[in-house]
């Protein structure tokens, strides 16, 4: 299994599904399913049971996993693409703007 290219902390734009268009900041990485957590996106309501937490219960709407081919990588406000260079001898996370361009992104 190869490593993905968005990590937890990124900020993302969701470019297909229901939520086109919105932005926002990785909170999970999900490598088994190959999934992300995004903030804000992908919004889901779901039924709770009174508990100890929560004494009433009801309705409460959370961020669900959306797939990693959903989503691609915002640099300076412009979505790009991730590719890994070595520098040095280390490997290093590079984002592919505008084609031959490539900056160093960790």
């Amino acid at each position: 299994m190869s490593a993905l290219k968005i990590k937890k902390g990124d900020t993302v734009r969701v470019i297909a599904g229901k939520d086109v268009d919105k932005e926002g900041k990785v909170l999970d990485v999900n490598t088994k399913n190959n999934t992300v957590l995004v903030e804000g996106v992908n919004m889901v309501t779901k039924h709770t049971k009174p508990s100890a937490a929560n004494q009433q219960g009801g309705i409460i709407t959370k961020e669900a996993y959306i797939h990693v081919s959903n989503v691609m990588y915002l640099h300076k406000g412009q979505p790009a693409r991730i590719g890994f260079t070595k520098v040095g001898d280390k490997k290093v996370r590079t984002a592919k703007v505008n084609g031959a361009e490539r900056e160093v992104i960790d």
